[in-house]
């Protein structure tokens, strides 16, 4: 199960893939029991409440707050959780246009948070990234 760790094999290869479904971050309280009817696609708890990413529609029908449309892109490279850089690259790249990130990393994947309307632009530089000789 062990991920690709090579920095320049990482980029070269991350393929990223846009999904067409919108999400939020909302925060709800940490004992909070109206959330057991929520599918978080994930979620982290902090000590002010609980984070959860959410399907737009979904926080929407829950009447739940939020701030930003998220875009997800999800690079399908098999990323090992030991990989040094590989977001730290993606992070750079993103930010020299002005594009925030927000990264979650998971056992086979890395998932990129963007905001919807930059969505495409951010794809377009990570191909780009993808593209250039290595590091």
């Amino acid at each position: 199960m062990a991920g690709e760790t090579n920095l320049s094999k990482l980029l070269a290869t991350m393929q990223p893939m846009l999904h067409p479904t919108e999400y939020v971050f909302c925060s709800i309280p940490n004992q909070n029991p109206d959330s057991s009817s929520l599918e978080p696609l994930g979620w982290f708890r902090e000590a002010e409440g609980l984070t959860l990413i959410l399907d737009r529609t979904e926080a929407e029908a829950a009447g739940l707050p939020y701030d930003t449309v998220f875009a997800l892109i999800t690079l399908t490279v098999h990323s090992s959780l030991e990989a040094v850089g590989f977001l730290a690259a993606i992070a750079t790249r993103l930010a020299s246009h002005g594009i925030s990130v927000n990264p979650v990393s998971a056992v086979y994947h890395d998932h990129l948070f963007v905001p919807v309307a930059q969505a495409e632009t951010a794809l377009a530089l990570l191909h780009e990234l993808s593209q250039q000789p290595t590091l």
